[in-house]
């Protein structure tokens, strides 16, 4: 084994496999309440997968210092904009870790969990309060599946009508989420893309020209990815069932709107939300994730299995709408996400969601006029929850873009924000910074901004060769996606 270097090199800066020494070991014990189990056959150990063999100090250092090496909503101001990065109340885990809550198994009889099924009970009939739409089901995966979801309980309800023969077509503002177009095409419909106007919202001469009988649907996010409201959204909703067709709502941003706006009232039909984002639960890592899913009394039958229920003799059940879509998938939802969530819900109760959705506004508006000069702004008005800012002068006078800007952003503390997204933003920064920011790290995360604005104008060439003080530096992530390294091998971690 060669000499190790210095101890900043040694740990986390090789992975496991490159430091384990035959011989060591790291053991833990398990909690264990049942009947001892024999060790398998050594007829099936398999010599021939390598495994890091370390002692327990080594262990418990290399992961220490791995999670020093990541950024996450612990360690600061995370303003990647439409994911509501936020800090999430602690209590929430731990009420969602309560062994009666995170021990019970999915296919246990309804009568040995009711505490929580009327948990979940309590949940949905407080989802639907809060979108004014009554029919929920808890089943959706994430927020993705219960746009599908959403769509395909249009489609069942269209093939009802005896209409989804000519209603082919849904339409989709430029703005949108990425996968309002991928679900609507999933579900078999053509996509019609609505331009947005200079205020930011949705052209409505377009949708005017555009609704005729082969429409089914019009997805809409309100707010929208701008950070914008869509002006005129009741009236649009009324030219769309007078087509005929249903409005689709993406509820990712609903933070900004809790507890002041409902969807049902503006005339929505069906609306997905991310619970992983708008009610707690940490977001991102890939997951775990729920997409609850929100239709009126019309659409109710066709909710995705199962949706819990309360029969007239007091027990709660997971039941089977009559014209259901099917599973979404294997149980009733992601439990522990839906627990966190009905806890942040009653935590906080209708004030508390109010002033959540008021301090998100607030927060976003405070940035737009902090950094207002530093960067151009396309859509110069209110923002709610998060605001779009543009590196197109950055780049057009200084040579430097966003993805520039972006990484200067680690070297002065801060994740970066969300780039080049919307695709009608040219340069686009999209930052929001949720309603659990305080104010001195939204002027902390302003000064850095402006201070890289500086930058870009003073010695561009800081800016094309950052992040400097990242453990690793900018990747080449053109060969990264087109020959990726997906497996460990001998001597590729080294160093």
């Amino acid at each position: 084994m060669s000499a190790p270097g210095p101890a900043s090199d040694y740990f986390g800066a090789r992975l496991s496999f490159d430091r384990g020494v035959p011989g060591r070991r790291a053991v833990d014990v398990p909690r264990w309440d049942s009947e001892p189990a024999p060790l398998p056959d050594a007829r099936l150990l398999r010599d021939s997968v390598r495994l890091p063999e370390m002692s327990q100090g080594e262990l418990v250092r290399y992961y220490t210092e791995l999670s020093a090496r990541n950024y996450g909503i612990d360690s600061g101001t995370y303003p990647l904009g439409s994911c509501t990065m936020k800090y999430n109340p602690k209590v929430d885990d731990l009420v969602a870790s309560l062994p009666g809550l995170a021990a019970a198994h999915p296919l246990a009889p309804a009568a040995e969990v009711q505490g929580t099924l009327r948990t979940l009970l309590e949940l949905r009939r407080g989802l639907g309060e809060i979108t004014g739409l009554g029919g929920v089901s808890l089943a959706p995966a994430a927020g993705a599946q219960g746009e599908l979801a959403g769509v395909l309980m249009i489609t069942r309800a269209l093939e009802d009508r005896g209409e989804l023969a000519q209603r082919r077509r849904i339409l989709v503002p430029d703005s949108a989420h990425g996968t309002n177009p991928a679900t609507a095409a999933m579900a078999g419909f053509t996509v019609t893309q609505i331009p947005t106007a200079a205020d930011g919202s949705m052209d409505r001469a377009v949708i005017e020209s555009e609704l005729d009988g082969s429409v089914a649907a019009v997805m809409v996010t309100v707010p929208n990815t701008l950070g914008l409201w869509e002006r005129g959204i009741e009236e649009v909703a009324g030219l769309i069932h007078d087509a005929g067709a249903y409005l689709y709502g993406d509820g990712a941003n609903l933070n900004a709107i809790m507890g002041r706006v409902r969807y049902g009232d503006l005339g929505f039909d069906v609306v997905h939300l991310n619970l992983h984002k708008s009610f707690s639960t940490p977001h991102g890592g890939g997951g775990p994730g729920a997409g609850p899913v929100c239709c009126s009394e019309e659409l109710a039958p066709y909710l995705p299995t199962p949706v819990v229920t309360e029969g007239g003799d007091g027990v709660v059940r997971l039941t089977v709408p009559e014209r259901t879509i099917g599973r979404m998938q294997q149980f009733g939802g992601n439990v522990g996400v839906l627990i966190r969530a009905y806890a942040y819900m009653r935590a906080l109760g209708l004030d508390g969601l109010r002033a959540v959705s008021g301090q998100a506004v607030l927060n976003a508006n405070y940035l737009r006029v902090l950094m207002h000069g530093h960067y151009d702004l396309p859509y110069d008005r209110p923002v709610l929850h998060e605001v779009v800012f543009s590196g197109s002068r950055q780049r057009r006078e200084h040579g430097v873009p966003t993805y520039d800007i972006a990484k200067r952003l680690i070297d002065h503390g801060f994740h970066p924000p969300t780039v080049y997204f919307p695709l009608i933003v040219e340069e686009a920064l999209m930052i929001e910074p949720t309603e659990t920011e305080p104010p001195e790290a939204i002027e902390a995360l302003a000064a850095a901004m402006i201070a890289i604005a500086a930058e870009a104008e003073a010695d561009p060439e800081t800016l094309h060769g950052a992040p400097w003080t990242a453990p690793i530096g900018r990747l080449d992530e053109a060969t990264a996606a087109r020959r990726p390294v997906l497996r460990w091998q001998p001597g590729t971690t080294e160093g």
